[in-house]
């Protein structure tokens, strides 16, 4: 009965489209099920631009998240940082807003907003009550053509992220030792340098570069748009097509990243900063997200690294009382990137005892098979985690947004519940001798600057 009243809705949306005329035309695609009780209608206007929508009832508001498939990755050697500066950039002036007013208008609609930049994507989103929806699709279809790009507007945000860059990486011991793992880890591919860029290149952009950058990229058909919320949807992609239509496709160039090849020897980087203690970081090649032994991997960092339940945390913390803080994450990136581990030692503890101990955990996994109890918990805490993403509007379109564009599927975060379930101790043994092996992880040891430890 549900199936059959969604095709009826379908239809005549569709219907109701087709009458709109040709200028900005829209074509539904496929409609995508989200969970047991929603569906994203996903839609393409002429000029490439892409739609995804899902009514969502639960609350009077409308999450609105613009995509673009722009990030580090697609940057080029000596003009790193542009995804992002453009995360700054894009809340400035355009040809119809004054500087300032775009987050103005906004926050008089009792708007919430925000963006992010990253290796493989952009995106800006706002949350605002349901009847200001059409406030937001005027200033993202306006940012999305008309960014205003003079040397002024240039000069002060590059001034921005240069601080920014200082605070986050130069000034902070964590940030720097991030870096220089991935720097060192990705001989080839783009990933290897930082998505808010390298200091030099930053304060050498000039306006014709980030004009470039925006024709090239910032158009609607290298964009998403995801609509989420208490709305009617004829109504919103009648605006939609009076704001985007118009606008025209770019010439999106093919993209020139290396494959990483095979790396089969350890890495090993000594970092001298001013820290009380020793920092061991370890960054293992991982797959892909879209690689089907990324949920295995993601279950086996759950059991290993985890929380206070985790195998580290027991083994390194209480029963050796090595260390003050473990945690890893196993990196969700289009392409293959890292499975990386953060160690800190106790005062008077050394990085070799730490990284000796957690090699201990590594042969443990490799040898034999985790636990039912183990498996069962990790497993529901990822689920659980899982879930609660969704719990909003706003939740469910990042989630929506993210796993389109990393892995072409809206409802990857509901197909990722279902790969959790399905792992076993055997899947987590597998990953543990394919990924994690030695000759293929880089260390970055950060001692004290006093101190002179041997690599």
């Amino acid at each position: 009965m549900a199936e059959s009243m969604t095709r009826a809705v379908e239809k005549a949306n569709a219907k109701a489209i087709e009458g709109l005329g040709d200028a900005g035309k829209l074509h539904y695609e496929t409609s995508v099920r989200f969970g047991a009780a929603a569906n994203v209608h996903v839609l393409v206007m002429d000029n490439g631009l892409r739609i995804l929508m899902m009514i969502d009832r639960s609350a009077p508001v409308v999450a609105y998240a613009t995509w673009y498939r722009v990030g580090s990755r697609h940057e080029k050697a000596g003009k790193t940082g542009l995804a992002h500066l453009f995360e700054h950039l894009m809340f400035n002036e355009t040809e119809h807003l004054k500087a300032g007013e775009f987050d103005r208008k906004l926050e008089e609609a009792g708007a919430e907003s925000n963006a992010a930049t990253w290796l493989d994507w952009t995106y800006y989103y706002e949350a605002v009550p349901k009847d200001r929806i059409g406030l937001v699709i005027e200033l993202e279809a306006d940012r999305m053509a008309h960014l205003v790009l003079r040397d002024a507007q240039v000069t002060s945000e590059k001034e921005v992220v240069a601080n920014e860059r200082r605070y986050r990486v130069d000034d902070d011991v964590e940030g720097l030792a991030s870096e220089l793992l991935y720097r060192t880890a990705f001989e080839r591919h783009n990933y290897g340098w930082p998505t808010i860029g390298w200091m030099e290149d930053i304060q050498g952009f000039v306006p014709s570069d980030c004009e470039s950058f925006y024709r090239t990229f910032y158009a609607p058909n290298n964009a998403t748009v995801v609509v989420v919320g208490d709305v009617r949807e004829v109504d919103v992609l009648v605006r939609l097509r009076k704001a985007y239509g118009a606008l025209p496709r770019a010439d999106i160039p093919d993209e020139d990243t290396h494959p990483e090849p095979p790396q089969t020897e350890e890495r090993v980087v000594v970092l001298r900063k001013p820290t009380a203690t020793e920092k061991v970081i370890i960054g293992y090649h991982g797959p892909a997200l879209a690689d089907p032994d990324h949920a295995p991997l993601a279950v086996l960092q759950e059991i290993l690294l985890g929380g206070r339940a985790s195998r580290g945390y027991r083994a390194l913390l209480i029963d050796k009382e090595l260390a003050t803080d473990l945690r890893g994450w196993a990196s969700t990136f289009r392409d293959p990137g890292l499975f990386e581990v953060y160690l800190t030692a106790r005062p008077g503890k050394t990085k070799d005892e730490l990284l000796a101990a957690f090699d201990r955990e590594i042969v443990r996994l490799n040898d034999e098979l985790v636990t039912q109890d183990e498996l069962q918990c990790a497993k529901a805490r990822l689920e659980l985690g899982g879930l609660q993403s969704l719990d909003t509007a706003s939740g469910k379109a990042e989630q929506i947004g993210f796993y389109d564009t990393v892995v072409g599927d809206p409802a990857g975060a509901f197909r990722r519940l279902e790969a959790y379930r399905r792992v076993t101790g055997g899947d987590v043994r597998r990953v543990a001798r394919r990924f994690l092996v030695t000759r293929s992880r880089t260390i970055i040891h950060v001692v004290p600057e006093t101190n002179e430890v041997a690599a």
